[in-house]
């Protein structure tokens, strides 16, 4: 037939059929049970021409729109939690806090700058410069004024001098192991009296100066003083205590300060435990299970790459908003990116458990890829498999429970992995990387040990293609049905 318009006109080639001529002239004739079934289907085929079955109309249904909206809050809720987990560990936990600060005592940048600091606090309570002039006004009214006024001329030099020396000692002993473990507990005294505070408690440490909350940093001076005078320059053994204060906040936020601790604690819980909850009820609510969990996935990761790149764009605006009088740059980049180093490897964790978790409801989906994939595989631990029963070597009846126990011992691997990752305490992108690797390394196994029994096929009803379609896997049989 042709068609012509909205009909058909026969052909040279497709003339009707005579009730005994062959459709080929290579094939037999058709029988009357044939031509009436043929018959039927043109008659069908033209009805169905005629008179087309109207298009249903899409419907819109709700679980799309409410899984996307699940799904894009908890993405979006997944870096303010990073962000309320990272605070309350610095607010409230001393031993993070002190963790994350520690670092900096062997930092060479936090060094210079604390050896400029408490150098200048050493030297500015030592008046060489009036004492060489005493000691001049001395020698000259002892009849020594030529050495009274060398004495007043070398005065700079002087200065320069004990100034140079202190800077060297305070250096040695920034630098120096002794420095370290100091700094670790004062850092850790320090934190748990401003976690007193915070709280309530009240704290000796902190105290309430010209409106200003404040906390004494003298024990480094006193150190300082002590290894100075060990060195020779006694004179700084009559200097009084040094004991600056560093100023934390106005008093009056003290009380905001309170509720701003209690609310990070609450939030250090609800956040993470809510962004879950959204991503899990998304894809739940979703009507294909799997491709929400991939978007979840997905989500997750470009939730991570967003909070890093703002971490990023806010480090240049830390460093352009610090005068280089008060702290040096390259100072403030080592405090900052000390500072957020626990923010970037939890978000590094995420991004690492969104892109598995992505990719592994993508590969075990029905996609050809995926499909096209798993065959591979499969037949890869059957080559293997069959080398390794020509070598002698067959996992017998252990391989024949595991083939049929595989989609529990799947199961049951996948929990152990997920349990591992949950109850690890704090994983790092390198722990989540390891787990997926071990993983796969025991779903490979429970793969390449299960042996599926062989296929019994009578001798009377077997033939070539039939035995070809035993012979398929699963997977191949998938994908012959997804390709036609």
């Amino acid at each position: 037939m042709s068609q012509t318009g909205g009909g058909f006109t026969p052909t040279p080639s497709a003339q009707p059929l005579n009730p005994g001529e062959p459709l080929d002239p290579g094939e037999r004739p058709l029988d009357p049970a044939e031509r009436a079934e043929l018959a039927r289907l043109r008659a069908e085929v033209a009805e169905l021409r005629e008179h087309p079955a109207p298009r249903k109309r899409a419907r819109i249904g709700w679980r799309g729109p409410v899984a996307s909206l699940l799904i894009v809050l908890g993405c979006v809720l997944a870096p303010l939690s990073v962000l309320a987990v990272w605070t309350a560990n610095q607010v409230s936990d001393t031993s993070r806090y002190v963790a994350n600060m520690a670092p900096l005592a062997s930092n060479p940048a936090i060094q210079g700058a604390l050896t400029d600091k408490i150098t200048a606090q050493i030297t500015s309570h030592i008046p060489v410069s009036s004492l060489t002039s005493q000691a001049a006004g001395a020698l000259s009214s002892h009849g020594l004024t030529r050495a009274g006024a060398l004495l007043k001329s070398f005065t700079p030099s002087i200065v320069s001098a004990v100034a140079g020396f202190i800077h060297a000692q305070v250096h040695r002993y920034v630098t120096s192991p002794a420095f370290a473990h100091l700094w670790v507990r004062l850092n850790t005294v320090a934190h748990a009296h401003l976690v007193k505070a915070l709280s309530g408690q009240g704290s000796s440490a902190i105290s309430v100066s010209n409106g200003q909350v404040t906390l004494g940093l003298g024990p480094f001076i006193d150190v300082a003083k002590q290894r100075i005078s060990a060195r020779g320059l006694t004179i700084v053994d009559r200097l009084p205590p040094i004991n600056p204060k560093f100023e934390l906040f106005s008093a009056k936020y003290l009380v905001k300060a309170q509720t701003g601790y209690r609310l990070i604690n609450d939030l250090k819980i609800v956040l993470p435990i809510l962004t879950l909850l959204l991503l899990a009820s998304g894809v739940y609510v979703a009507r294909r299970h799997r491709r929400a969990l991939i978007g979840a996935g997905l989500g997750l990761a470009t939730a991570m790459l967003v909070l890093a790149a703002g971490l990023l764009i806010f480090r240049g605006i830390y460093l352009n908003a610090i005068p280089n009088s008060k702290v040096p740059a390259d100072a403030a980049a080592a405090l900052y990116d000390t500072l957020v180093r626990f923010i970037r490897q939890g978000l590094r964790t995420l991004l690492v458990v969104g892109l598995a978790v992505a990719g592994a409801a993508f590969i075990t989906g029905p996609s050809v890829t995926a499909v096209r994939t798993r065959a591979a595989i499969s037949r890869s631990f059957g080559w293997i498999r069959a080398h390794g029963d020509r070598a002698g070597l067959s996992t017998g009846p252990v391989g024949r429970w595991t083939y049929a126990h595989r989609k529990a011992l799947r199961i049951a691997a996948t929990t152990v992995a997920v349990l591992v990752f949950v109850f690890w305490g704090r994983p790092t992108a390198a722990v989540v990387i390891w787990i997926v690797v071990l993983l796969l390394i025991v779903l490979g196994l429970i793969e390449l040990i299960g042996r599926p029994p062989p296929v019994q096929l009578g001798a009377s009803a077997t033939s070539l293609p039939a035995q070809r379609e035993h012979e398929q896997t699963p997977e191949d049989a998938d994908l012959k049905g997804r390709t036609g």
